[in-house]
């Protein structure tokens, strides 16, 4: 567990290492995707939402908080980090609406026109500068999820709607999460994203606690919820510390692959072969945006375009 800080750490140009935070958050995003799959069949969503962030922040008051101690609610832009959790929370649970209407692929699909939109507005938002390799890398992810999800048939108008507005609001957090990151530390955003959940679904459970008794198997899942979020979203901002969003939000499209698997392994669904050709182009995006040109420039030049000069506070 790292000790308490008197300050963020500073961001710094580790692509490598940015990348396989992503990785293994992308992986957590999807294990979590599909363990609310199977949850919100049997309970509804308020509830389910509800566990999900109560037992994040518990795990993050038992584990983190005898370490951290203040550290982990001290705050530099309040307001924001406040506005970053509740995106984050409100996300959750329309992205969960979806998945009650719609399949697990084309939910998904929708909800990954968010990294285009990241790297849309991370130049002018951001001030990050945005080369034409990194466009050509959300391009092609976008393709390959068009190929795994081939929307526009039979879907759900509701669910339409309902995912749609995650995308709004998850671009929201990405972006959040790339300025806060210069100021605020990981544990203390972590800790606000859980608690803003946690007491915005929690007021609610009078009216949400209802269904049958869960099994041992559905109490762990429920317990898995809160660990996977926590872990993914710790992962998820570490990365915008190490790589900009331009980099990072093309790598996320690996979560279509992870879920393509837990899919076929969980519900029996095995990816068509042009849904295989689609994950093929989404890992192509990730290596586009990982070995994008940048020759002929000094690190102090690398730093600069990332926008990683900035003094974290």
């Amino acid at each position: 567990m790292p000790p308490a800080t008197t300050a963020p750490a500073p961001l710094t140009h580790q692509p490598l290492r940015g990348l396989v935070c992503v990785l293994g958050a992308t992986l957590l995003f999807a294990y979590n995707d599909t363990t609310n799959k199977l949850l919100i069949a049997d309970y509804n969503v308020p509830l389910v939402t509800a566990i999900r962030y109560i037992s994040h922040c518990l795990l993050m008051l038992a584990l983190v908080a005898p370490f951290q101690g203040r550290e982990m609610v001290r705050t530099v832009r309040t307001r924001l980090v406040i506005v970053r959790a509740a995106s984050l929370a409100f996300g959750s649970f329309l992205i969960s609406l979806a998945f009650q209407r719609m399949p697990v692929p084309e939910t998904t699909a929708i909800a990954y026109l968010c990294p285009v939109l990241v790297v849309v507005l991370s130049g002018p938002i951001l001030r990050e500068k945005v080369q034409p390799v990194a466009w050509i890398a959300a391009l092609v992810g976008f393709s390959g999820v068009l190929l795994i999800a081939r929307p526009g048939g039979g879907l759900d108008p509701l669910g339409v709607i309902f995912a749609l507005g995650n995308v709004i609001v998850a671009t929201s957090y990405n972006l959040l999460s790339r300025v806060l990151a210069h100021t605020e530390r990981t544990m203390a955003m972590l800790f606000y994203s859980a608690l803003v959940g946690a007491i915005g679904f929690g007021i609610f459970l009078p009216w949400t606690l209802y269904g049958v008794a869960p099994t041992q198997l559905q109490l762990a899942l429920f317990a898995s919820l809160g660990v996977s979020a926590w872990l993914g979203h710790y992962l998820f901002t570490q990365s915008y510390r190490y790589a900009p969003a331009a980099l990072i939000a093309p790598m996320t499209y690996v979560h279509l692959l992870w879920a393509g698997l837990l899919g076929w392994f969980v519900f029996g669904h095995a990816p068509e072969p042009i849904a295989i050709g689609g994950m093929l182009l989404v890992a192509l995006a990730g290596i586009i945006s990982a070995v994008r040109p940048r020759k002929g420039q000094r690190p102090a030049q690398l730093a600069s375009e990332d926008g990683l000069t900035e003094k974290a506070g």
